[in-house]
């Protein structure tokens, strides 16, 4: 019974952890631009790269909170080494996009934040 349970709701979980990643991505993507223009066109002092990896590393978190899930309805070995292949290149995204945020942050002379 719980199994079914888990089952039926687990995927919309996923789809909704998915959403939200892309969510992020979308709304950091055009907030940065919209920085970018703004220190292009008006001269005005703004770290959009900055901006840009916190939100990718975010939506990032949210991709691989659903892929973590997803180990729960895996039923073939296969599909785990999938998974696994797909969580690993998650991580190791979010790795660099933390150390080129960290390189940017002491770039620009501003405290990293943890």
């Amino acid at each position: 019974m719980l199994e079914e349970l888990i089952e039926t709701i687990l995927p919309s979980i996923i789809s909704i952890l998915e959403l939200m990643g892309i969510f992020v991505v979308c709304y950091s993507a055009l907030h940065a631009f919209w920085e970018y223009l703004q220190t292009v066109f008006l001269h005005r002092s703004f770290d959009f790269k900055v901006e840009l990896a916190n939100g990718l590393a975010t939506s990032l978190e949210f991709k691989m909170a659903a892929e973590i899930l997803k180990t729960v309805l895996v039923r073939e070995l296969t599909e785990l080494w999938v998974l696994g292949a797909v969580i690993v290149l998650r991580a190791l995204l979010s790795l660099l996009i933390h150390i080129e945020l960290r390189a940017e942050q002491s770039h620009s002379g501003e405290p990293s934040a943890h």
